[in-house]
């Protein structure tokens, strides 16, 4: 009977976790668990911005998701916006990122969690990076968020 009074318990948590935005933790919480390398820094203000962004674009299937194929397309000549998630251990899986980015002039910016990022995409799996294509659908928002991310400090 146990079992059975903790498999109805669990759809309701979940259903009020979907409520609450999905995530129990503050911007400043997440901020604690980022990498050195995350520079620049999308706050939280431009960081809900791309959320919904990626959020429109994934509706679409105007994403590129995932390290291997954001820099296979990225090194095609692909444009967009570049979000990379600020919590992804090791650093060294897509630290050439922002590399390949700045040699292209594209606009990328950080945000604090690669869960967020994964379920703002339309996935329960967490995502290290996504590249946001344009598209006349979400255009207004997505110039908004290209000048924002463009106006960020870029690191060293």
């Amino acid at each position: 009977m146990a079992k059975t009074k903790k498999e109805k318990a669990a759809p309701e948590a979940e259903e009020a976790a979907e409520a609450t935005g999905g995530n129990d933790k503050s911007y400043q919480e997440l901020i604690a668990n980022i990498n050195p390398i995350a520079q620049p820094l999308a706050p939280r203000k431009l960081s809900k911005k791309l959320y919904k962004c990626v959020k429109k674009a994934a509706k679409l299937k105007q994403i590129r998701r995932g390290v291997k194929e954001v820099q296979k397309f990225i090194n095609k000549g692909e444009k967009g916006i570049v979000v990379l998630a600020g919590d992804t251990l090791p650093i060294d899986v897509y630290c050439h990122l922002p590399v390949m980015c700045e040699d292209r002039s594209l606009p990328y910016a950080y945000i604090p969690s690669k869960v967020d990022l994964g379920s703002s995409a339309g996935s329960k799996r967490p995502t290290c990076v996504i590249l946001i294509k344009p598209h006349v659908e979400y255009q207004e928002s997505y110039d908004e968020c290209v000048e924002e991310v463009s106006t960020l400090p870029k690191p060293l």
